[in-house]
């Protein structure tokens, strides 16, 4: 089925995508997965906590990513300070084939093909596979993030060998999935079996 997502207050650009209007945001809205530019480059927030001390301003402490260089950054705002909000688009697309370091897709509404590099996907790579269908998130022609469903069911290619006696210690063993995700089971998931883990984390749930 495909998915059909709506982004926020968009201006319509033709095939190249959404590029809504820019206002500026107080750092109090900043949250998860926002976008928005500050010193003339584009980030998105990975982890934000919000602190009040006893005296003085709140203030705000983040993990960003720089969309155009891929690096993260560590940034603490002040209440009252704002950054430049943009709006992305957020589209329905099927993962096709990779090609070196681009990663291709396919939006299952249009059939546009879009690719992203690496440093957008991070550790999302490890969860790909072959005509799944996730969210990416557009800002003027470009996939600047990818969203994956919660779980994913992986094959395993390749596991330790447990040693005799193990089994009744709760031991945990590092099997090596499809997509090269290395990720800790029971001793009695085997090469061959497929398991289920939660992409939130890396961590096995269970097998299929």
């Amino acid at each position: 089925m495909a998915l059909k997502l709506v982004s926020r207050r968009p201006l319509f650009l033709g095939r190249f995508g959404y590029l809504g209007e820019e206002t500026m945001i107080d750092v109090n809205e900043l949250r998860k997965g926002v976008t928005f530019t500050m010193d003339g480059e584009l980030y998105r927030v990975l982890e934000y906590e919000h602190h009040k001390p006893g005296r003085g301003k709140a203030y705000i402490r983040t993990r960003l990513r720089n969309i155009n260089t891929g690096s993260t950054i560590k940034h603490t705002f002040i209440s009252g300070d704002k950054v430049e909000d943009v709006y992305v688009e957020r589209r329905g697309v099927q993962y096709l084939y990779t090609d070196g370091d681009l990663y291709h897709f396919m939006d299952t509404e249009t059939y546009e093909q879009l690719a992203a590099p690496r440093s957008v996907l991070d550790e999302a790579a490890m969860y790909l596979k072959p005509d799944m269908e996730i969210v990416v998130s557009v800002y003027n022609g470009r996939v600047i993030d990818v969203d994956l469903p919660t779980k994913v069911d992986l094959e395993v290619v390749h596991s330790e060998v447990a040693v005799a006696g193990d089994r009744a210690t709760g031991t945990l063993k590092t099997v090596t999935t499809e997509t090269d995700l290395q990720v800790d089971v029971p001793l009695f998931v085997e090469v061959g079996d497929v398991i289920r883990v939660d992409t939130r984390n890396g961590e096995y749930v269970t097998r299929v």
